[in-house]
């Protein structure tokens, strides 16, 4: 049984998409991808590469804290990206949030996201172990 949810504590999200999508029992997190916004939708970075990179992955791991997830727990993400060669230039961003053993991933060069502003959007696969899930609790 697949369950999803939007998580108090992040953006809401506007269309037919979940925040999160939780596979069986709750180990395997799917989030949906993340863009930099912040909690009122706002975009965070303008025309800033670095900037857009590390709030897309501050909501990954703000997504993951709220089921008892952590960055450790990420298996995979990919990237879409407006820019590649601007978005390699922030791979040092990357290492704040991730040491090794990496998350796999994949990065893709995309025309444009939905809204124009925004320069990357990150998915992101984790296991989050039992003895630390928790259900994600819906937005009020």
């Amino acid at each position: 049984m697949v369950n999803a949810a939007n998580p108090a504590g992040v953006w809401a999200p506007f269309g037919a998409f979940s925040m999160v999508v939780v596979q069986g029992d709750g180990q395997i997190v799917h989030l949906k991808g993340q863009v930099s916004l912040d909690q009122q939708g706002q975009i965070v970075g303008h025309n800033d590469m670095r900037a857009q990179v590390r709030k897309s992955l501050e909501n990954i791991r703000d997504v993951l804290a709220t089921m008892g997830g952590q960055m450790t727990d990420v298996l995979s993400l990919v990237h879409y990206a407006t820019d590649v060669d601007e978005f390699m230039r922030a791979s040092d961003i990357r290492k704040e949030f991730f040491a090794a053993p990496y998350p796999v991933t994949t990065t893709v060069q995309v025309e444009r996201l939905y809204r124009p502003e925004l320069m990357i959007e990150i998915t992101a696969i984790a296991e989050i172990p039992r003895s630390r899930f928790r259900s994600p609790q819906p937005r009020d």
